[in-house]
């Protein structure tokens, strides 16, 4: 786990994830919305149809959880599930999988090493994203005269820990197609096609379809854009929706479904890892 720690605190790559994700937050979470309230109020291509009073409401601080947990299921799960696949699939493509695994340590100690250095990367983007959230939205208050109220902490907690679950959920997905690859470019095109395009797809048909609304129900993306809606986060399905959040389970059944997944994709991973020749 140090290993793989300092890897990954030495490696631009995730320093660019990170930055790439908080320039996302900062542009679809705030600047945006302020340009649109600024200019007419009356909502633009990321705010449609949302009245002055409420592009103002969704950027101060007691939307704090609402602003954590709404870009994770689609776009902060795709910079994840990169960072996780280029994690796990860097290590045939560079040959340090070979060099790891004559030190001594068996694959699953490997695995393990990996998966929680991994967490807490996971961990720290979160918390980042957070204090920036936190920092943005005390400015445009000061900025707008309004009051500098925080959320509850246990609306917070509740947001942290869903943040933390779907952001664990698809970094482990990275990670699992990473070592099903065996290398980080088809890894990533893998990743990004099912997230961004195939899961959307499927619900789109399940639409039109019955039977197949048991299966697009509790795909993983479908678990995370609900777990958000049970947090605060507005469904897309709405005029002022945020893409990716879904209504398709309660926030009881996305968790268990979430981490049923989350512990399904790091089981494989490892199994792989155990049992495939990395030459």
């Amino acid at each position: 786990m140090t290993a793989d720690l300092l890897r990954l605190r030495k490696w631009p790559a995730a320093w660019l994830m990170l930055g790439v994700w908080l320039l996302l937050s900062g542009l679809f979470s705030f600047l945006f919305p302020y340009l649109s309230y600024r200019s007419s109020g009356s909502g633009g291509f990321s705010t449609e149809g949302a009245s002055k009073a409420e592009l103002l409401s969704s950027m101060l601080p007691a939307q704090l959880p609402v602003m954590l947990v709404s870009g994770t299921p689609m776009f902060g799960g795709a910079i994840l599930l990169i960072l996780g696949a280029l994690a796990a699939g860097s290590g045939y493509s560079w040959g340090t999988w070979k060099t790891v695994l004559t030190q001594g340590r068996t694959r699953l100690q490997v695995a393990r090493g990996l998966f929680l250095a991994l967490l807490v990367a996971v961990m720290v983007f979160v918390l980042v994203t957070l204090v920036y959230d936190l920092a943005l939205s005390l400015l445009v208050a000061s900025a707008e005269g309004q009051a500098l109220t925080l959320p509850g902490g246990f609306a917070l907690l509740k947001a942290l820990g869903g943040t933390v679950l779907i952001s664990a959920l698809w970094t482990a997905a990275g990670v699992f197609i990473g070592l099903l690859a065996r290398g980080p470019a088809l890894a990533v095109g893998l990743g990004l096609v099912w997230a961004l395009v195939v899961e959307n797809l499927l619900r789109a048909v399940g639409g039109l379809l019955d039977w197949l609304n048991p299966i697009t129900d509790h795909l993983p993306g479908t678990a995370a854009g609900s777990l958000a809606a049970a947090v605060g986060a507005t469904p897309a399905s709405s005029p002022d929706g945020t893409p990716g959040v879904v209504t398709s389970l309660t926030g009881t059944a996305a968790t268990a479904t979430a981490a049923i997944y989350l512990v399904a994709f790091v089981a494989l991973a490892a199994m792989l890892l155990r049992r495939r020749d990395v030459a």
